[in-house]
């Protein structure tokens, strides 16, 4: 969007900053009314320069520092963070990793896992998996919805042995 955005709204992104920075707005609602009702910009555009205004967006800030805060007051999870994404990307050199606000992604073609501290003592492994049932640790994607079909809850007394990295492996040949 932001290489479109002059060509589509008549000004870059710096020049939306700008324009937005005497304005005084504190909610990305009130950014959304005043681009949609007074510049006429489109909901897309108008939520990407909101976004990217407040800095709300996951590319206005780093890896570490998107995966430090998912795991602030979690940081005993780390440790299984680390051994899962030392695993899943031992799998090959064409795997991107995305962390996000709250978890982090793992693609290829598509994505094929996603890590989540989802409580103080939970990581929960989100996995895209094709034809494969629901059974036992294998639980259906629950929160995740359909960015992933099925869940792994891992904790320190749930570790991830060959089962879970088999599962993983699955994934990962899937989405290639």
């Amino acid at each position: 969007m932001e290489q479109n955005l002059k060509q589509k709204t008549g000004k870059d992104l710096q020049q939306w900053k700008t324009a937005l920075g005497p304005m005084g707005f504190n909610k990305h609602g009130e950014i959304m009314a005043y681009l949609k009702g007074e510049c006429g910009l489109s909901h897309g555009y108008a939520n990407f320069i909101a976004l990217k205004f407040r800095e709300a967006d996951a590319a206005s800030h780093n890896d570490a520092d998107l995966i430090s805060a998912q795991y602030k007051g979690k940081e005993s999870l780390l440790i299984l963070f680390e051994h899962l994404r030392q695993q899943i990307q031992s799998l090959g050199i064409d795997i991107e990793m995305v962390p996000k606000k709250a978890a982090v992604s793992f693609r290829r073609k598509r994505q094929f896992a996603l890590i989540q501290p989802s409580t103080k003592t939970r990581i929960d492994l989100g996995l895209k998996l094709d034809n494969t049932a629901f059974e036992g640790r294998l639980e259906a994607s629950g929160p995740f919805g359909s960015m992933c079909s099925h869940r792994i809850q891992i904790s320190e007394t749930t570790l991830p042995d060959d089962e879970v990295f088999g599962w993983i492996k699955q994934a990962y040949d899937q989405a290639g």
